[in-house]
């Protein structure tokens, strides 16, 4: 009876150690994610993980201009008259970020982790916009620019 209880027991300690081990084989093939930035119009929102970068290495200014292009973003309807939030996570806000508009800075850098902007700033030909949509980023990094989250604004009127 004792030989068939040890062996009861290193069997499940085998499995408990193949288990752990499968575990942690899974984990580290996962990307960690990228901090998340979210516009917020009324009571809709969205956001996304970083576009290009997020992960705390500069871009190359091909790899930026190569971003801006992206098409693959996610969008939300703006009217004019609304206020449009931007909520980034702490880490973005740590190295500072700063709102693009059609890829030309909208306003300063920041290191607060919420901005505000109006609606109707999206859709002024005054700040570059025409159309009934316009693409808003924001840029994290002061300097050297390490992340891009994209945005596609639409003139919800």
């Amino acid at each position: 009876m004792t030989t068939l209880q040890s062996v009861v027991r290193r069997r499940r300690a085998l499995a408990a150690a193949g288990t752990v081990s499968a575990g942690l084989l899974v984990l580290s093939a996962c990307d960690k994610p990228t901090p998340m930035a979210t516009i917020t119009v009324g009571t809709s929102s969205v956001n996304s993980e970083a576009t290009c970068g997020g992960e705390g290495n500069a871009l190359k200014p091909a790899e930026l201009a190569q971003c801006l292009k992206n098409t693959d973003i996610k969008s939300i309807s703006v009217d004019p008259d609304e206020t449009v939030r931007f909520g980034v996570d702490p880490d973005i806000a740590d190295k500072g970020w700063t709102i693009l508009m059609n890829g030309q800075p909208l306003t300063d850098a920041s290191t607060k982790t919420y901005r505000t902007v109006p609606g109707s700033v999206f859709f002024n030909a005054q700040y570059g916009a025409s159309g009934n949509s316009t693409l808003v980023s924001v840029k994290e990094g002061e300097r050297d620019v390490t992340g891009l989250w994209t945005f596609k604004l639409k003139k919800d009127s």
